[in-house]
């Protein structure tokens, strides 16, 4: 065993470099870890200390930023498990309060409408002329 680790020892690493280094992909939680820091950061040059320990560029800041204020990273960060609850509609309960608006004034312009046709079969058995209750006189 000790000759396998000497052997390992004394081989080189491979000189071989790939083309190309794969992207890296950064998580919500993390980019919401490094805004947090970098809103921090109040002394010259510890956002640049902290780009350079995170091997990041500001360019990478001002994206995240960007994305943080529209709400993707929120979006993006881990979900609850289970159920998912139902998603409302902002614009469901103005809706429902029209509509339920809506169905009452019906209800009372019926109303109205039977009682004005009960004014005017009263003033026609009564012989009243109904241009006069418009305070029209002819």
């Amino acid at each position: 065993m000790s000759e396998m680790l000497e052997k390992k020892s004394l081989t080189r690493p491979d000189p071989e470099v790939s083309e190309k280094k794969p992207r890296r992909r950064f998580t919500a939680q993390y980019k919401l870890r490094i805004l947090e820091e970098a809103d921090g950061c109040d002394k010259l040059g510890q956002i640049v200390v902290l780009l350079m320990r995170e091997g990041l560029y500001s360019s990478n800041l001002s994206s995240w930023r960007k994305q943080k204020q529209k709400g993707l990273l929120q979006a993006m960060s881990p979900q609850k498990r289970g159920r998912k609850q139902k998603e409302r509609n902002p614009l469901s309960q103005q809706v429902a309060r029209l509509e339920k608006e809506n169905q009452r004034l019906k209800e009372k312009l019926t109303k109205a409408e039977a009682s004005i046709d009960v004014q005017k079969k009263i003033s026609d058995i009564l012989g009243i002329s109904q241009n006069q209750e418009d305070g029209s006189k002819s």
